[in-house]
């Protein structure tokens, strides 16, 4: 077990691999296991690639975070971290949701450190009432396998994954549920007050190596408003996946895996 000690937390996290850093980013509630989760798998088949995954402060192991107030002094957190662990480093960096924000904060002021970076479902609008987001719907279910759940564990379920089968349930709770359950919800509910960052974050370009992977029913986020931010990306794959709501990761692992190589490809190419 690793921590790291910054001004306003201290943070939990894990390093696996050697090589150029990659920086894995969770969302709101979860822990660093939502994004090993999906994330080891891409690295079983290569080498080069030093991964470090963390857990944001009130979220999963990390402690001491009672003086962090908003989401600015949240992606202060991080960038403290990151200059600890991996200084004078260029790097990458994976965000998931709340974390695809923190990356585009990241962006604004270490562009020219950052060697290219992926987006899961990423956060575009902190403001809820303001998203484009489709209806909460169900694409396909087993119905044999929703027999053996409770009635608790499949409004869950059904609330949350849009391809209801034993495989994405197996997975949703052992990567996504697991960290939900040691959240500080008093913690992230007051930070949730002050959702958005005090300043614009997209008004820079960024012209490295990008994907967006985007899911065409993740009630959460949505997809169409990637779309307002997409000139400022101008080498970024964007993907909408069908079958595919806010775990796009667990629900379309094959396309997942393979579009991540993709773009890991592509940077790899242009930093050799």
């Amino acid at each position: 077990m690793s921590f790291c000690k910054i001004r306003k937390a201290n943070i939990y996290y894990e390093v696996i691999g050697t090589g150029t850093p990659i920086v894995m980013i969770h969302g709101y509630s979860p822990d660093h296991r939502l994004m090993k989760g999906c994330m080891e798998p891409i690295f079983a088949e290569r080498e080069g690639w030093k991964r470090i995954y963390i857990d944001l402060p009130g979220m999963g192991k990390s402690t001491d975070y009672e003086k962090i107030n908003n989401s600015d002094e949240m992606l202060e957190a991080v960038i403290e971290l990151i200059h600890s662990l991996i200084p004078n480093e260029r790097y990458v960096l994976v965000g998931e949701s709340y974390g695809g924000y923190l990356v585009r904060g990241i962006m604004r002021e270490y562009h020219e450190q950052i060697l290219g970076a992926a987006f899961i479902c990423p956060l575009i609008i902190p403001d809820k009432q303001n998203r484009t987001v489709p209806e909460q719907s169900i694409v396909s279910v087993d119905k044999e396998f929703l027999s053996t759940l409770s009635k608790e564990e499949l409004e869950d379920f059904s609330s949350h994954l849009v391809v209801l089968n034993e495989y994405n349930s197996h997975r949703y709770t052992s990567e996504v549920l697991v960290g939900q359950r040691n959240a500080d919800v008093e913690f992230l509910e007051k930070i949730q007050k002050s959702y958005r960052f005090s300043f614009p974050i997209d008004d820079i370009s960024f012209d490295q190596p990008c994907l967006f992977l985007l899911g065409k029913q993740d009630s959460m986020v949505g997809y169409k408003d990637a779309f307002d931010i997409l000139d400022k990306f101008p080498r970024a794959t964007f993907t909408i996946l069908d079958n595919a709501g806010h775990n796009l990761q667990i629900e379309q692992a094959n396309l997942f895996n393979s579009l991540m190589h993709e773009w890991l490809d592509r940077v790899e190419e242009i930093n050799d």
